[in-house]
């Protein structure tokens, strides 16, 4: 028997599982993790905490394995998918310069504006595939740089060790022996050249950035060292896969060929088609980034980013009291006929794609004495269709191609209301392959191909190739009528 365990470290916790050759979970763990809020917009995690964080729900799954039999030795590999945009900053000894600076933290938005001054917005693009905005890595750096005075002597005495969440912890892993990311994490920090797969000189010299110790990129598949995760395996074990989350759900779902799409519904959203091994860039505010890669192959995406999509959840529940528990809100939604005329916009960290706004605030519109919280909470789960919508729009106006599914992972596809509110919206079937943690799957798929498990994608297409398909219900007449509202409100402030 052979296994592979799989890491998906993200925002809001640390998934774990363990999957057996045919691609089914066999144990699984999940450990919290808390982000700091504070300020106009900040968003930090604490480096360290996402460290234990990991080793806590490794050993909690590895635990609930070898409860059940597993054997450890027989766990032949590890992969790795992350919250991708959010960084670390160390010194030489490895220890943090500072917080984890997550991708919600828009405390760059005066920097984006001075390198949009500056003419650079167009080098930018075409060298990374990105915008220039605070939801990517890099200005965010030339914030710390430019207002935390330890950063700024540790850059300018080349002691500063930049890494995406992927390499700080094969960093901490490897006890410091590894220094290296993936090309998908690599093309999220505004540093990347999408067309050299490697680090580009102008435009780290441009931001000020010349002296940051940058990992080295590699396929997301590859042999990036090993390690024993401090005692728990006897011998250690083979990292053979680091990939972003969104990516890696990308790869789970099977997007393997050019024109195959798909969702991930989590704390943000991340809508990412497969455009083949030739990048395609945008006129409609989509980003052009790496979709996944192997030895010999990249395969390259279009993407449309949602800021914030389970997060408003989390936000009435916690903030608000609405809610005692996010399931609750499926029955909220469907007590009421419609939303009433309200339209929840959660620009809570500014608007994502097709809109690139981030200086929006979130706003909640069309409150009367008649309105209810179940109102406000239907408001909110149609603010996620809405803004896939806005983006799928977008996508099939830069490709010329209509898109025939739309396939769906994360957490938010337990939610019935939110999932047929899309095919609704989209009037096109909406697909999922019945497994929640798809990005877990994607980073499992990629380390089996690198450590030898599945021979090659062919054999994994073949792997969870049964979907469950949720068709729209093309009567419903209000719906269009919905969404013009949505385009109103969203183009407000």
């Amino acid at each position: 028997m052979a296994y592979i365990l799989s890491i998906d470290q993200g925002t809001s916790s640390t998934k774990t599982l363990i999957f057996d050759a045919a691609g089914n979970a066999v144990a699984r763990a999940s450990e919290p993790l808390k982000t700091h809020y504070f300020g106009d917009g900040f968003a930090e995690q604490d480096p360290e905490e996402i460290y234990q964080n990991v080793l806590t729900s490794v050993r909690k799954c590895v635990a609930a394995f070898t409860s059940k039999g597993g054997k450890i030795a027989d766990i032949q590999s590890v992969g790795i998918s992350n919250q991708r945009e959010t960084f670390v900053l160390w010194d030489e000894n490895g220890q943090p310069l500072h917080n984890a600076v997550i991708w919600q933290c828009k405390r760059s938005v005066q920097v984006c504006e001075s390198l949009k001054n500056k003419g650079l917005e167009g080098s930018v693009r075409a060298k990374t595939g990105l915008i220039i905005d605070p939801y990517f890595s890099g200005t965010k750096v030339m914030w710390l740089n430019e207002n935390v005075e330890s950063v700024k002597t540790a850059i300018a005495e080349r002691r500063a060790h930049f890494g995406t969440v992927d390499t700080w912890l094969l960093f901490k892993l490897t006890q410091g022996r590894q220094f290296l990311t993936d090309y998908t994490n690599a093309s999220r920090t505004l540093f990347f050249n999408l067309d050299t797969l490697a680090w580009d000189v102008e435009l780290l010299e441009a931001f000020g950035l010349s002296n940051v110790h940058l990992p080295e990129p590699k396929p997301s598949a590859f042999e990036f060292g090993v390690s024993d995760f401090e005692g728990l395996f006897d011998t250690p074990v083979a990292i053979t896969a680091m990939i972003g989350d969104s990516h890696a759900a990308a790869f789970g779902e099977g997007c393997f060929s050019s024109g195959t799409a798909k969702a991930t519904l989590g704390t943000g959203c991340s809508i990412l088609m497969n455009v083949g091994s030739e990048r395609k860039n945008s006129t409609q505010g989509m980003m052009t980034t790496v979709c996944w890669s192997v030895e010999g192959r990249v395969d390259y995406a279009l993407e449309g980013v949602i800021v914030t999509c389970g997060a408003t959840i989390e936000w009435l529940k916690n903030e608000l009291g609405l809610i005692q528990d996010s399931r609750d809100t499926e029955a909220m939604a469907r007590a009421v006929e419609n939303n009433g005329g309200v339209y929840l916009v959660p620009a809570f960290s500014g608007l994502g794609a097709p809109h690139w706004n981030m200086k929006r605030k979130a706003s909640i519109t069309g409150l009367t004495f008649g309105s209810s919280k179940n109102h406000i909470v239907r408001a909110a789960l149609e603010s996620i269709p809405y803004q896939i919508k806005d983006i799928i729009s977008a996508m099939e106006s830069d490709t010329e191609v209509d898109l025939k599914e739309l396939m769906v992972d994360g957490g938010m596809t337990s939610n019935g209301f939110v999932v047929q509110f899309l095919a609704d919206l989209l009037a096109k079937p909406v697909a999922t392959i019945g497994l929640a943690d798809v990005s877990a799957l994607g980073a499992a798929y990629l380390s089996g191909l690198g450590s030898g498990l599945w021979a090659s994608i062919e054999k994994i297409a073949q792997l969870h190739s049964d979907k469950t398909y949720l068709e729209p219900n093309l009567s419903n007449s209000t719906i269009a009528g919905d969404y013009e509202g949505w385009l109103t409100n969203v183009k407000m402030q």
